[in-house]
C-alpha cells in the first residue's frame, strides 16, 4: 500500500464501511479492521482493544440495530489516515425508536490498507418511533 492515500482511497474504506454498517454485518465489518486494532466508538467509552472485542461491538450494534443508513458527508486523507464527517439512522430493535447519530471519525490505516485505530465522537438523537413495519423478530425480542 503506498505511504500516502488518495481521496479515492478514503472514499472506496467509508464505501465499503457503509455497506457492512448497512447491511449489519459484523463479518465484512471485521474485514475492514486489522486483528490487532484499537477502537474508540465514543470518547468517554473503553476502548475496544483487539478482534475479539471489536466483533462482540458490531455483534451488538447488528442486533440492535434495524434499517440503518450511513453516509460520510464528507472524506478527507492525510498520509494513512482517513477522516470522515458522517451521518446515520437506525431503528432500535426493542422499542422502535428511531435514532440519528452525527459523528466525525479518524481511520488510521496499517501498511496493508486495514484500520489499525479508529476513533469515534458521535452524538445522536432520538427522533420518534419507527411506523414502518416490524422487523422480522423484534416482537419476539420485546416479550423476553
Amino acid at each position: 500500500m503506498p505511504t500516502t492515500l488518495t481521496p479515492g482511497d478514503g472514499q472506496d474504506l467509508l464505501a465499503r464501511f457503509k455497506s457492512a454498517r448497512e447491511d449489519r454485518d459484523p463479518d465484512a465489518m471485521l474485514e475492514l479492521f486489522a486483528q490487532a486494532c484499537v477502537y474508540h466508538p465514543d470518547p468517554f467509552a473503553e476502548a475496544l482493544d483487539g478482534e475479539i472485542a471489536i466483533r462482540a461491538h458490531w455483534n451488538d450494534v447488528a442486533a440492535e440495530q434495524v434499517r440503518v443508513d450511513f453516509d460520510a458527508e464528507r472524506i478527507w486523507v492525510s498520509g494513512r489516515t482517513v477522516l470522515a464527517s458522517w451521518h446515520a439512522a437506525f431503528t432500535r430493535v426493542a422499542t422502535g425508536e428511531r435514532e440519528r447519530v452525527r459523528g466525525f471519525s479518524t481511520l488510521e490505516l496499517d501498511d496493508h490498507g486495514l484500520i489499525a485505530r479508529m476513533r469515534d465522537w458521535p452524538t445522536s438523537r432520538i427522533v420518534g418511533i419507527d411506523s414502518g413495519p416490524e422487523p422480522s423478530g423484534a416482537s419476539d425480542q420485546r416479550r423476553e
